[in-house]
């Protein structure tokens, strides 16, 4: 019988705390798929008394995670903290430096550092798995690196931060302004601390980034991922995207094209009928496309204890079993440094506007249009109480974003749009 896989485990909340719950209540089941037993050695938190609901009394307590990564009797370094720098950036270091195997959930880590970090693993012939940083209870990296490992991907495309889907389609659900489903979702616990990280699109962006790297074999480029939050969508963008059989939502996609690689997270119509135009709540959504099995989708709880807990320990029973995979698919000394493209392709745009109530105004607007090249495929003017102002929605045919972009900014000078023109793209999927 081989020596059991020994865990220390960093960071006892949420997740932390689910790890432990499932290796206590499935330790025969883990012993049966891996042919050796998967045991807590250590674990590390900030607080020794808080109440976690999980009995802690038989493993050894550091206080700092540090000096838990370089324990004698630790195999697999469990960093469950999250932060992209301190301790968490420290003690991946150091378990590294000790000739560990590393099990991840923190995206932002990886983000920032994963190159540094994947190439220091690989020299010493050791992993880091990171199956839980991304989309949470999806087994999105298993089926980018073993499932769909002999297509050449072509496009990933989802929806990864499940908060933002939630507050949109509870604003649509509800008919509620974004500012009031925000707080309630702060007073649901479901932001972070800094909310700008999931509103703004820092959370999801940090995962697109990630799956980038490995669909197509480049560093991960953070830095590159444009980023747009959901705070100026209103609850008349949502209603009138519906009008016109669409849904918003913060969407990522990356894909390499001839200018280089596109990553954005931004907010974007979907058709309603698509799988992720019917996504509702807190869920995630990634598709996946390869050049030989087409269109891959998968939905699933994208938090929660349960759910990451479920990625971590998969990634713990991968490397029970003796699976030896590279950090991002590939050797990390191979990937190649992309080269960023900002989004060029075509696709239709949803244009909204205020027009001054006067003849002449949607003809000077479509004149506008027009000149830049971008043609109208349907037009709506809402009934309105203010006899001055005309809200009125536009969705265009294919066009670049730089087209739309000149033509926004020209619309001042028509003297007929009395407030900032929002465009939105319209994604096909």
């Amino acid at each position: 019988m081989p020596e059991p896989l020994r865990l220390g485990i960093a960071g006892l909340g949420t997740v932390g705390t689910g790890v432990v719950r499932i290796v206590q209540t499935h330790a025969a089941l883990i012993e049966r798929r891996t042919g050796r037993q998967v045991v807590i050695s250590a674990v590390s938190a900030r607080s020794r008394t808080r109440n976690r609901a999980v009995d802690l009394s038989g493993y050894a307590w550091e206080d700092d995670p540090v000096a838990l990564a370089r324990r004698e009797d630790v195999d697999v370094f469990v960093e469950v903290m999250g932060g992209s720098e301190g301790v968490a950036k420290a003690a991946t270091e150091a378990a590294i430096a000790a000739g560990k195997d590393v099990v991840s959930a923190n995206k932002a880590l990886l983000a920032h550092h994963g190159q540094a970090l994947a190439e220091a693993a690989e020299a010493k012939g050791h992993v880091i798995r990171f199956e839980a940083a991304v989309a949470g209870g999806i087994p999105v990296i298993k089926a980018l690196t073993e499932g769909l490992a002999g297509n050449e991907i072509r496009r990933v495309m989802g929806v990864m931060n499940g908060t933002c889907n939630y507050i949109l389609t509870r604003m649509e659900s509800a008919g509620l302004p974004y500012d009031q489903v925000f707080e309630e979702a702060r007073q649901l616990g479901y932001l972070e601390a800094d909310p700008n990280l999931d509103v703004g699109g820092i959370d999801a962006g940090h995962k697109l980034s990630l799956l980038a790297a490995i669909a197509f074999g480049t560093r991960v480029s953070f830095d590159a991922v444009e980023l747009e939050g959901i705070g100026r969508i209103s609850i008349d963008d949502i209603r009138r995207a519906g009008d016109m059989g669409y849904k918003i939502k913060l969407l990522g996609v990356a894909q390499m094209t001839g200018r280089g690689l596109e990553q954005r997270m931004t907010p974007c119509l979907v058709p309603a009928d698509s799988p992720l135009g019917q996504l509702h709540g807190g869920t995630n959504m990634v598709v996946l496309e390869g050049d030989s099995v087409g269109q891959i989708v998968l939905r699933g709880a994208g938090a929660g204890e349960g759910p990451t807990a479920s990625a971590v320990l998969s990634d713990v029973i991968e490397i029970a079993r003796g699976t030896r995979l590279s950090t991002f698919g590939q050797p990390a000394a191979t990937l190649t440094e992309p080269v960023a493209a900002r989004a060029a392709a075509p696709a239709p745009y949803y244009l909204r506007m205020e027009l001054a109530d006067k003849p002449g105004a949607l003809a000077k607007v479509a004149t506008v249009l027009g000149e830049e090249g971008i043609s109208i495929d349907r037009m709506r003017q809402y009934a309105h109480a203010d006899s001055t102002v005309a809200p009125v929605l536009i969705v265009t045919h294919k066009c670049t974003r730089d087209a739309v972009s000149h033509a926004l900014s020209r619309l001042p000078a028509t003297g007929v749009v009395l407030s900032e023109a929002v465009s939105i793209r319209i994604e096909s999927v």
